[in-house]
């Protein structure tokens, strides 16, 4: 078979290499998280899959690169036309596909698919540039160049938001890409690269390998033939990522694991502090960025908890197909395993279960309770290490120094949330605070034109507006003598 259909749309199950469907040899199984259903047998690539889209992203380079910036940036924006008008159907797969909520993806997910296309095509034309500068008469022009091949691997927790958040840039700048998509949600890839061939992208400019990661993944990462790598996923992945680009000197983009502080300063507005607090259980959990480790005032803990408890309580878990949901289910019994390990274990250590705990018994499956463990033994690993489920963490402090050294007292960096009442009281804190993204009174305001990345081993560089650029590209300095011409 190689087509399935996936809540009312036909989704190939093949790989997109040079223009074409490739099948493979071998298959994986892949169902929905929202109640187990058969979504079809996907094509299961490894390093022959990859060496051709590789060979097909090579051909395409003088093509794709040697088109002027303007007639790139029309194919973009027609991309991301096509992706307006398919906002139905691709919201309607990746909610099949990786359980999130079908409401955030028609009304956030997918515009901002559109969005990402459409941002970095503006970016290219009308704001990529860099001024002049002299040096003793001599004129510096600044300019970027594109790279080669583009190797693209991204998560199952936002698929096609997060993989054109990197497509779109790399296509820009002019690179061409190939794109491993997580196994366990690879349909909506699929259905990009039938948009893009409607779209007039050139043949081999964008491809897709589907795989497991050890297979297709290993061996994208470590083929000569690319010139950049992009990764978002888990520390330990980009760790063995790296030694294999290390073997090429790939220089390679890394979003990584998030342990991120909540922090409700003793001035804070409760009502705003709580509200903000129960977002941190968006999409189930599965956000890297989101505040898991809820730091609050002594003086305020009872209040908080109280307001916390009671917007906590009127959230509604289920299907996500419904709109009047708001939690969904983890995306894989192999995730929920591990979600559920992390709590049993705080529980085992003599953490209080303040809230949830485990599945929710009444409707089984994937879905687990949203999830509070109070006071939770300093250093231990549902403080330290990255969850990725509906688990909040909550401790108390003192002074600033004592919420800071907590907040900054993980082996990540990569955002953070402050919640102050106060404006200078909050610059102070965020003024000492190690992250990336820094939300004071909100919470997941992103824009793309801002730097986006992760301090200590939460990333390796910083991507959106320019700095995308500066990574898919090849930045280079032309300088040129006010003497030795002949006119």
């Amino acid at each position: 078979m190689t087509s399935v259909d996936v809540a009312g749309t036909a989704v190939d199950t093949r790989h997109y290499i040079g223009g074409l469907r490739v099948a493979s040899a071998s298959t994986f199984t892949n169902t929905s998280p929202i109640d187990g259903t058969f979504l079809g047998e996907i094509a299961r690539g490894g390093a022959v899959e990859v060496d051709l889209a590789v060979e097909a992203a090579r051909n395409a380079f003088p093509v794709w690169s040697g088109m002027p910036p303007t007639e790139r940036a029309a194919i973009l924006n027609r991309i991301a036309d096509l992706v307006e008008e398919s906002v139905d159907s691709l919201a309607a797969v990746e909610t099949m596909d990786n359980g999130a909520l079908l409401r955030s993806h028609l009304r956030g997910v997918m515009p901002r698919v559109a969005h990402n296309f459409r941002f970095f095509a503006d970016w290219l034309v009308n704001h990529l540039d860099h001024p002049d500068f002299e040096t003793r008469g001599h004129v510096n022009h600044v300019s970027w160049d594109p790279s080669g091949v583009a190797g693209i691997i991204t998560p199952w927790n936002a698929p096609l938001m997060l993989a054109t958040w990197r497509i779109a840039p790399a296509l820009a700048a002019g690179d061409t890409v190939v794109l491993k998509p997580a196994e366990w949600t690879p349909l909506t890839a699929s259905l990009l690269a039938d948009i893009t061939k409607r779209a007039g992208l050139p043949d081999g400019a964008f491809n897709v390998v589907q795989g497991i990661g050890r297979e297709a993944g290993a061996a994208l990462v470590a083929h000569p033939g690319l010139s950049r790598i992009s990764f978002t996923g888990s520390v330990p992945t980009a760790k063995s990522i790296a030694r294999a680009a290390a073997e090429n000197l790939t220089p390679c983009s890394f979003e990584l694991g998030g342990k991120s502080p909540f922090l409700v300063l003793a001035d804070a507005d409760l009502e705003l502090a709580a509200e903000l607090a129960i977002e941190q259980y968006d999409n189930a959990g599965q956000v890297c960025l989101s505040g898991t480790r809820i730091l609050v005032h002594e003086s305020i803990e009872a209040e908080f908890t109280e307001a916390f408890r009671r917007k906590a309580a009127a959230m509604r878990q289920g299907d996500p197909r419904d709109p009047a949901t708001d939690i969904g289910p983890q995306v894989h019994e192999a995730h929920f395993a591990r979600v559920k390990g992390f709590v049993d274990r705080a529980r085992a250590e003599g953490a209080t279960i303040a809230m949830g705990g485990g599945p929710n018994t009444e409707l089984g499956g994937l879905y687990f309770s949203p999830t509070l463990v109070y006071d939770p033994t300093p250093g231990s690993e549902i403080v330290t290490q990255e969850v990725f489920g509906p688990v909040l963490t909550m401790q108390t402090f003192s002074t600033d120094e004592e919420v800071l050294a907590l907040a900054n007292g993980t082996e990540f960096g990569l955002a953070a949330v402050v919640v102050s009442g106060d404006r200078q009281h909050a610059e102070a804190i965020t003024s000492r605070l190690v992250a990336g993204t820094i939300w004071v009174n909100c919470f997941f305001v992103r824009d793309l034109r801002a730097p986006f990345g992760g301090s200590k081993k939460s990333g390796v560089g910083r991507e959106g507006g320019t700095w995308s650029f500066d990574f898919y590209a090849d930045v280079k300095n032309t300088v040129v003598a006010p003497n030795g011409w002949k006119e």
